[in-house]
């Protein structure tokens, strides 16, 4: 049996009567007892909370670190401003996803970096190993908590908590603060396309931030199951699904996002460059009826011929149709509007392709 970690939250979940599963090495609650669709409603209309204590925390620092951190990442981190989060990239010497992550630009000479919880050792090796000599890596995984508070009463509850909402972080910035003087990181970032608060604090003093949320009437909890279906929904690509080493994240679809044309000297330039290394194109497809395409099956041109793979797949709760993320061979690309098989067991189902996000109306940029 596979030993499992338990995150500082472990007995919060189990008193909630969450069922737990693993994942990353982590023993974690995957919904609780309403279901995942009433968590993935329930954060879209009023707010959740996400045990996130899982994920990787790394410290970076010293006077090269920027221009360490410029070469590491493809998308630019050297010019970023402290008090400013960016989400990027680590990537393989062949331009492929190891993972995805944040990065908070803390101090002139200090960064702060947070990994997914699968690829901690990972991607701890890779970085370290591509530091300069001056550059100092520590991994405070062990010792971080964090929280994810996500919905569109979100501010409410940050008012609710003492906090006047013209002092909160923007859209990806961050600011270090206390809750009921608990010293805390809050940074406006999420994954679920909503208005969005992370909390992250010393590992012991994570339980109380938890207690003083879970409390106010609109909070409820939601697991990893709500949290894969809201990022769905919102069309964001998963690192295992959509992201890995094999694919680029130009063919995850970041070409824009990470300004390549600007960017100079970093890993795999040449590659991640080369219009002729794309080989696939992330695409969202709808399809006619409830019953939803999974992980693994292929997708079919309106010939029956097979041009793509699916990577995610299910049930919208908000649009109420089945949607999925596929994978289209490059010589097939397909323009929006065009229609598809997924092919399902014997089954051919019907789709389209559709601009992304599938769910437009979340809000995650909404302003106070």
């Amino acid at each position: 049996m596979e030993n499992l970690k338990k995150t500082p939250l472990y007995e919060k979940h189990i008193e909630l009567k969450a069922k737990m599963v693993g994942f990353g090495g982590w023993d974690m609650p995957v919904q609780y007892s309403e279901g995942i669709l009433t968590e993935h409603k329930h954060t879209r209309k009023s707010v959740s909370i996400f045990d996130t204590c899982h994920m990787g925390e790394f410290r970076i620092s010293g006077p090269d670190a920027a221009s360490d951190l410029g070469r590491i990442f493809p998308r630019g981190s050297a010019k970023m401003k402290p008090g400013t989060a960016r989400y990027n990239f680590l990537v393989t010497d062949e331009g492929t996803v190891m993972d995805d992550l944040l990065i908070y630009r803390m101090a002139e000479e200090e960064y702060f970096i947070v990994v997914n919880a699968g690829t901690i050792d990972t991607d701890a090796a890779r970085i370290k190993s591509l530091l300069s000599e001056t550059t100092k890596f520590k991994n405070e995984s062990s010792k971080t908590g964090k929280i994810d508070l996500q919905g569109p009463l979100a501010g409410e509850i940050m008012e609710k908590l003492g906090f006047n909402l013209s002092e909160l972080p923007g859209n990806y910035k961050w600011i270090k603060t206390e809750v009921k003087g608990i010293p805390i990181l809050l940074s406006r970032t999420g994954y679920t396309g909503e208005l969005g608060f992370e909390f992250y604090s010393d590992a012991d003093k994570i339980a109380e931030i938890w207690d003083l949320l879970i409390a106010f009437d609109n909070v409820s909890p939601a697991g990893l199951g709500a949290r894969d279906t809201l990022r769905l929904e919102v069309g964001y690509p998963l690192y295992g699904n959509e992201m890995d080493e094999h694919t680029t994240p130009v063919e995850a679809g970041f070409s824009e996002m990470m300004m390549l044309k600007k960017r100079k000297n970093f890993i795999a330039e040449k590659i991640l460059k080369d219009p002729s290394k794309v080989t696939k194109v992330l695409t969202g497809i709808i399809l006619e009826g409830r019953r939803a395409a999974r992980h693994g099956n292929a997708v079919l041109s309106s010939e029956g011929k097979e041009i793509g793979i699916i990577t995610s797949g299910m049930f919208s709760p908000l649009l109420e149709k089945a949607i999925v993320l596929a994978y289209i061979n490059i010589d097939d690309k397909l323009e929006i509007g065009d229609k598809v098989q997924l092919k399902v067991g014997s089954k051919a189902l019907n789709g389209v392709v559709v601009e992304l996000p599938f769910y437009k109306d979340g809000s995650v940029r909404a302003k106070f």
